[in-house]
C-alpha cells in the first residue's frame, strides 16, 4: 500500500485528545521495539502526552523518539476518534472512528476527513475474508466487566468491597483483590456471548474461584457455592414457527426468532452481557418481564453496553469514576445506585479497557504486529486494508458510499 515512499514508512503514535482522557496506545514502547525489528522498512515517532499509562520517558530509554509534530509522519495511529482540530490534512489514519452506523456525535469527524483529503482506515473493519474481526479490546472489556459486575454485586449487599479496576496497576494487581470474592453467596451468575468479551468475563470469574456449570445444571440443580453457565444464542432464542434452532439462520433472519431468557432470569441472580446484539434481534426480556415476581436478576453488568438494546435496564452508558446506577422496574426509571433493594443495580461502563490501559495496550499491539501490519506496511494482497479504508484521499471508497449524505452533511442527524 505504501510503496510510493522511497525511503522509511513514517508511522506516528498520536495523543488521544477525546474527552474524557483515553490512557490507551495502540503500540507500547516494547511493541514499538518489536515493530521496528519486524519492519525494518518502518520508522516510528511518538507524540508527547502527558494523560498516556506508557509515559514519553518509557518510550525514550528504548530510543524511540517522542515529540509534538507529527507533520512528517505518513501514517497516523491513535485508539478513540480524533478531534476535528487535530487532524493533518492529507495523511493516513488509524482509529476506531464509530462513523460506519452514522453515529450522529462523529458526522463532523468524517466529513472533516473528506474535506482535509485523509485516508481512514478504521481498526473496527479490518477483518479476514471470513468476515472475522482482527483487532479489537473486547477481551479486555470482559475482564474489567465482570470484575465489575462482581464489585458490584459485593457493594450492593454488603459483602465486600473490591478495589476500582482502574485504580489497579495492571491485571496483576487487579487479581490481588480476588481473595475477597471468598463472601460471595451460592448465586448464579449468567454469562451470554462467545467472542472475546466472554472469555475476558469467564476468565475472571474462574480466577476468582467461581465454577464453571453447564447449562442444564445451572437452570435445573442448586448449588452450595456460587456458579456461572455460559449462555450462547441458541440457549435463549427459538424460532417462532418452532423450528429447529439454526445458527447461520438466526443471525441472517433475527427477526423470525423470540427470546426463551425467561427460564434464566428466573433462577439467575447476576447477568453479564457480552453477546454482540443486532437491533433486529429479540431482547432478552422486557421490562414488563422485569417486573415479574419470578424476575429473579438483581444485578446487571451490561459490557457490551447497548443503550435501549437487549437489556432495556441499560437506558445510558456509565463511567469509569461513576460506573453504577438503579434501575427501577416499578417506574422504569433510574434512580442513583444502591438506592433500594427492589432496584436492580446496573453496571454499564462504555470504555472499560480504560480502565486496565497498560494490558489492553499490550494486547492490542500484539495483534497489530501479528496480523495487521503485514498488509499494511507490506503486502496487501488479501484486501485487508482496502476492505477497512473507509475513505481514501478525502473520497468515500465504494463500500462505504451509503455514508455519502452523512459524510457530507446532506443528511441532518440528531
Amino acid at each position: 500500500m505504501f510503496i510510493l515512499y522511497m525511503n522509511k514508512i513514517k508511522l506516528g503514535i498520536i495523543r488521544e485528545g477525546r474527552i474524557p482522557p483515553d490512557k490507551r496506545v495502540p503500540l507500547t514502547p516494547l511493541k514499538c521495539q518489536e515493530t521496528l525489528a519486524a519492519f525494518p522498512e518502518v520508522e516510528i515517532i511518538v507524540q508527547a502526552s502527558p494523560v498516556r499509562s506508557y509515559a514519553d520517558e518509557e518510550y525514550l530509554e528504548l530510543g524511540i523518539p517522542v515529540q509534538e509534530d507529527l507533520t512528517s509522519c505518513h501514517i497516523l495511529m491513535g485508539v478513540k476518534e480524533v478531534p476535528v482540530d487535530q487532524l493533518i490534512p492529507n495523511k493516513t489514519y488509524l482509529f476506531f472512528s464509530h462513523t460506519i452506523k452514522k453515529q450522529p456525535h462523529n458526522q463532523k469527524l468524517l466529513k472533516a476527513i473528506l474535506e482535509k483529503n485523509i485516508t481512514l482506515i478504521d481498526y473496527e473493519l479490518l477483518t479476514t475474508d471470513k468476515g472475522e474481526r482482527m483487532v479489537a479490546f473486547g477481551y479486555y472489556a470482559g475482564i474489567v466487566g465482570a470484575y465489575n459486575g462482581i464489585k458490584t454485586y459485593g457493594k450492593k449487599w454488603g459483602l465486600f468491597d473490591l478495589k476500582p479496576a482502574w485504580q489497579c496497576v495492571d491485571m496483576d494487581d487487579m487479581e490481588e483483590e480476588y481473595f475477597k470474592v471468598k463472601a460471595l453467596p451460592p448465586i448464579k451468575i449468567a454469562v451470554t456471548g462467545g467472542g472475546r468479551v466472554a472469555t475476558g468475563a469467564m476468565e475472571v470469574l474462574t480466577r476468582m474461584g467461581i465454577r464453571k456449570v453447564s447449562v442444564f445444571d445451572y437452570l435445573y440443580k442448586e448449588f452450595a457455592e456460587p456458579v456461572y453457565a455460559q449462555l450462547h444464542s441458541s440457549d435463549y432464542n427459538a424460532r417462532r414457527d418452532g423450528k429447529v434452532w439454526d445458527t447461520p439462520d438466526f443471525y441472517a433472519h433475527p427477526k423470525e426468532y423470540q427470546s426463551t431468557f425467561g427460564k434464566f432470569s428466573e433462577v439467575t441472580d447476576l447477568l453479564m452481557a457480552g453477546a454482540y446484539w443486532n437491533p433486529a434481534a429479540p431482547v432478552l426480556f422486557t421490562p414488563a418481564e422485569m417486573r415479574h415476581p419470578n424476575f429473579k436478576i438483581n444485578t446487571i453488568a451490561d459490557i457490551t453496553c447497548d443503550i435501549d438494546g437487549s437489556v432495556p435496564s441499560t437506558k445510558r452508558a456509565s463511567t469509569i469514576l461513576d460506573p453504577v446506577y438503579d434501575y427501577n422496574p416499578q417506574t422504569e426509571l433510574l434512580e442513583p445506585a444502591f438506592s433500594r433493594s427492589k432496584n436492580i443495580t446496573v453496571m454499564a461502563v462504555d470504555n472499560l479497557p480504560c480502565e486496565l490501559p497498560r494490558n489492553a495496550s499490550r494486547d492490542f499491539g500484539r495483534q497489530l504486529i501479528d496480523v495487521v501490519f503485514p498488509h499494511l506496511f507490506r503486502n496487501d494482497a488479501q484486501g485487508i486494508i482496502q476492505r477497512a479504508t473507509i475513505a481514501s484521499h478525502g473520497k468515500l471508497l465504494l463500500r462505504y458510499e451509503y455514508l455519502h449524505d452523512y459524510a457530507t452533511g446532506k443528511l441532518l442527524v440528531p
